[in-house]
């Protein structure tokens, strides 16, 4: 496996001196238009990203660059937003930064968030989905090749996603708080473009329930390094030839900021319970 910390020396030094004495119990990373879910919480430190040698900025609207040390109830938890995906002309070692990071400050769970396109008709936009399962398309040579292991190695780690305890857990706060959950195979995209009607057809019929262009490295190298890992979706739109409304961006921010209460309720019951 490519050694991260052997890339990007100067990021992981910086990161560690801020985080110091402090090991948080879990991380998150927030997903288009979700950064703001943590605001409001007890904040140890914040740092734009930018700011971090080496780190890579996020040149996606709605991915606000920072990474912050919060305190959520009783529970220490370190927040990325500001995503950097493949798309952006990143490489994937860049791109797993947020991960690594975590893996340095020692977290023992991860929450992994993103933006989706609804591929299942019975979703809707404002939906929140469990992801049961990731395909990681044109995605999967590259991570197999990052971690120097054949492609059915690469394979097996996606049989420890979602972790069964983390899995549960979510599923009875999401009933507890009255949230109702979807639950679906998250499928990678590698965009930046829109899926055509054909390309969101193809997924359907291979057994996906919501399409983004990220997240599944993400999963993936987490697992890989001994990190308990769940995924949740907002779904923010829903696939070309489903809906006959014009996909946007704007939508996707805009379907992001109208379901921020709920998702944010929901995110903080969850992580002061891992």
């Amino acid at each position: 496996m490519i050694q991260i910390s052997e890339i990007y020396p100067e990021t992981v030094k910086y990161f560690t001196s801020l985080i110091g004495t402090h090991r948080p119990d879990s991380a998150i990373i927030l997903g288009s238009g979700l950064g703001e879910m943590l605001d409001g919480n007890d904040i140890l430190f914040e740092v734009d990203t930018g700011d971090i040698p080496g780190y890579p900025v996020s040149t996606v609207s709605g991915h606000k660059g920072k990474i912050q040390l919060v305190n959520v109830g009783e529970k220490l938890i370190l927040a990325f937003s500001g995503r950097i995906h493949p798309y952006e002309g990143y490489k994937l070692s860049q791109c797993l930064l947020p991960v690594h990071l975590s893996y340095t400050a020692g977290v023992q769970n991860i929450i992994i968030t993103n933006a989706a396109g609804g591929v299942n008709p019975d979703f809707s936009p404002g939906d929140l989905m469990l992801i049961t399962g990731i395909n990681p398309g044109a995605l999967k040579m590259k991570i197999s090749e990052f971690f120097g292991t054949p492609l059915s190695e690469t394979t097996s780690l996606l049989r420890r996603f979602p972790d069964p305890l983390l899995y549960n857990n979510l599923i009875e706060l999401g009933l507890s708080e009255n949230i109702y959950l979807q639950k679906g195979v998250y499928w990678y995209m590698s965009g930046p473009n829109y899926e055509t009607p054909a390309e969101i057809r193809m997924i359907k019929n291979s057994g996906g329930d919501a399409v983004g262009m990220s997240s599944v490295h993400e999963v993936l190298y987490a697992n890989a390094l001994g990190i308990r890992t769940i995924g949740i979706s907002c779904i923010t739109n829903m696939g070309a030839g489903i809906s006959p409304v014009k996909l946007s961006h704007s939508e996707v921010k805009e379907t992001a900021e109208r379901v921020k209460d709920k998702f944010s309720r929901y995110l903080k019951r969850v992580l002061v319970t891992l």
